[in-house]
């Protein structure tokens, strides 16, 4: 008699660390979200090896054989090239720790989770999961991610580009993307905020010759859609999930 086929053997697990919080979902292959996704609190002082057995634990229990990651900071090729705000020892209100901040640059974060887990885990920047959570396959889409600081993404006619990473870029002031539209400045002033989030979209949709621009993360639920009728282009509010259904994406085409 043949063996029942284990209902998890397409599911992805969707992660996606955040500066403040980790977001986790089964998903399937088309990257639908089958449950609600479940949130746990960023660990800090936030070393390799914590958040290693952090993500492991939560890998095994899902039963998933796949797993797509979003990364909050610079990363290529599995390795970290930045770690952004996972080298504050005590969350985004401290300093940057530069023995925390050496012990995450270049650290082959997607193997050490395959090691650990022995799941086949892709890791990709958390904009570009975004990404491919919500990226419409035609034109010039820019993907910002807002959240504790901002992402940013590039998709030309469904491919992914590779962009540099503009959180830690200095903006306005001698202050820079991160500090400017992170969710410290928002708290502070919702309009403020707003204001230069208007002027920064801008200038990206000037310089990436953008067709359409997606608001993802936590703060695009609290942007006013009509903030920017001025732009020659559309701008889609997608929200906070857009990365748990690019995970799929990772996996499957």
């Amino acid at each position: 008699m043949a063996q029942p086929q284990d209902s998890r053997h397409d599911q992805v697990l969707a992660i996606d660390i955040g500066a403040t919080a980790i977001k986790f979902c089964r998903t399937d292959d088309r990257g639908a979200l089958l449950e609600v996704p479940r949130r746990r609190p960023t660990p800090y002082p936030c070393t390799p090896e914590r958040l290693i057995d952090l993500l492991s634990e939560r890998i095994r229990r899902s039963k998933c054989p796949r797993v797509g990651v979003g990364f909050p900071g610079e990363f290529a090729e599995g390795h970290v090239v930045r770690p952004g705000n996972l080298s504050r020892p005590g969350g985004v209100t401290t300093e940057t720790d530069p023995v925390l901040d050496r012990q995450w640059r270049n650290f082959a974060f997607e193997e050490a989770l395959r090691q650990a887990t022995g799941r086949n885990v892709r890791v990709v920047n958390d904009a570009t999961l975004a990404a491919l959570g919500c990226c419409e396959g035609v034109g010039a889409e820019l993907v910002l991610s807002l959240g504790t600081g901002l992402g940013l993404a590039l998709c030309v006619d469904g491919s992914l580009r590779k962009v540099r990473d503009v959180g830690a870029e200095v903006f306005l002031d001698g202050r820079t993307y991160d500090q400017v539209l992170g969710e410290r400045s928002r708290s502070e002033d919702q309009a403020v905020w707003q204001s230069m989030l208007e002027l920064a979209v801008g200038r990206f949709v000037k310089e990436f010759g953008a067709t359409i621009v997606h608001l993802a993360g936590g703060n695009a639920r609290r942007v006013a859609p009509d903030s920017f009728t001025a732009l020659s282009c559309r701008v889609v509010i997608e929200g906070n999930e857009a990365a748990l259904h690019g995970a799929a994406r990772l996996f499957y085409n």
